[in-house]
């Protein structure tokens, strides 16, 4: 196909508000490297990374919730996730879906027409292991918030799925995050899972890995959100924060503890989810929408036996495993809804806003 000289693009410039975010129609064309290919964009789903690199809100100088506004005061040496600056400008967008319309040399020329899923985190192949070597699609490389991406071609999988692209863009970044979390903590049948904000991107995708690993699930959501929670299969579903967390336990599922904590909330309400871990329970975290500065009593870790995991860099399996479940229908899209890209700022508002249920997606 004859490729265009330029493209449409949302623009990150700098760390900052919405007005950081520039929407523009003549970003050059993204080069293609010997070992990448180029992508003709479908649909890019959005995500907290993206909201929280904008902000600085990653940066150790920052210790409240994550709001979506730009802070006063972010540190120059770590705003981004991995600790370390970023490149400005920066086209973001993790969670990229299309097809391949060119290769480089080193990359299988049969992958020309391809439908994709990028694979968000960026590896060095020879040492593909090694959590300190690796990047992410849409923070250290341009990510699909474009008309076109480059990826490395050990970073796509080819899918194939009757799902829209809008649709199979509510997965990477989510769902991985979610079966990584369960990895660690080693969630299987006989667990009780406790998940908190189980009805944005990654909670729904924990209730549906976890229980596809034989978990009883608890999902911790607003009341009007409670019937998509049930619909993907939550066993049992609470407030938000109900202020005797025990005892809604109790009520819920007959017993007032869980094996396992899957937080993405953390904030104030941290020492209530701890304290009904059982003993030997396990705890795991890959996100504090609700402040990342918690209260924790040493004695409760020490004294119930607990684990914490945190989760964040996953091995290059769980990709691979992710677009099997999707093939094999084991997990489903929650498309809470899709925006035009030039939209980017309003879809970014309203996935701020957590009044959706599920993810929200941008196509070009």
């Amino acid at each position: 196909m004859t490729l265009p000289e330029t493209m449409k693009a949302v623009v990150l410039t700098r760390h900052g508000d919405m007005d950081a975010l520039h929407f523009q129609t003549d970003c050059p064309m993204p080069a293609v490297g010997p070992d990448d290919v180029l992508i003709k964009v479908g649909a890019c789903g959005l995500n907290n990374t993206d909201v929280n690199t904008r902000s600085g809100w990653y940066s150790k100088a920052v210790s409240e919730a994550t709001t979506g506004d730009g802070y006063c005061e972010v540190g120059e040496d770590d705003p981004a996730w991995g600790g370390a600056p970023i490149a400005f400008p920066r086209i973001q967008g993790a969670d990229a879906v299309g097809r391949v319309v060119t290769v480089g040399d080193n990359a299988p020329a049969d992958l020309i027409g391809k439908r994709v899923m990028v694979d968000c985190w960026m590896r060095d192949w020879d040492d593909p292991m090694n959590r300190d070597k690796t990047g992410y699609f849409g923070s250290e490389r341009d990510g699909g918030f474009a008309e076109y991406t480059t990826a490395d071609r050990r970073n796509v999988a080819v899918i194939d799925s009757p799902l829209s692209d809008a649709e199979l863009a509510t997965f990477s970044c989510s769902s991985s995050t979610a079966e990584g979390m369960l990895s660690r903590a080693d969630v299987g049948a006989g667990d009780v899972v406790l998940v908190t904000g189980a009805s944005g991107g990654v909670g729904s995708a924990l209730i549906q890995l976890a229980k596809r690993r034989g978990a009883t699930v608890v999902a911790m959501a607003s009341a009007a959100k409670h019937t998509q929670m049930a619909d993907l299969g939550a066993d049992a579903l609470l407030d938000r924060a109900p202020e005797n967390l025990g005892a809604a336990l109790m009520g819920a599922i007959g017993r007032d503890t869980v094996t396992v904590v899957a937080d993405i909330v953390g904030g104030p309400y941290f020492p209530t989810v701890l304290d009904v871990l059982a003993r030997g329970g396990r705890y795991t975290c890959s996100g504090a929408i609700a402040g990342p500065i918690v209260d924790l009593d040493l004695r409760t870790l020490y004294l119930r036996d607990l684990t914490f995991t945190g989760s964040t860099v996953i091995p290059p399996h769980i990709f691979q495993d992710l677009v099997r479940y999707i093939e094999a229908g084991e997990i489903k899209p929650l498309l809470a809804a899709t925006y035009p890209l030039a939209e980017l700022r309003t879809a970014q508002q309203v996935f701020i806003d957590k009044v959706h249920v599920g993810n929200i997606v941008v196509v070009p």
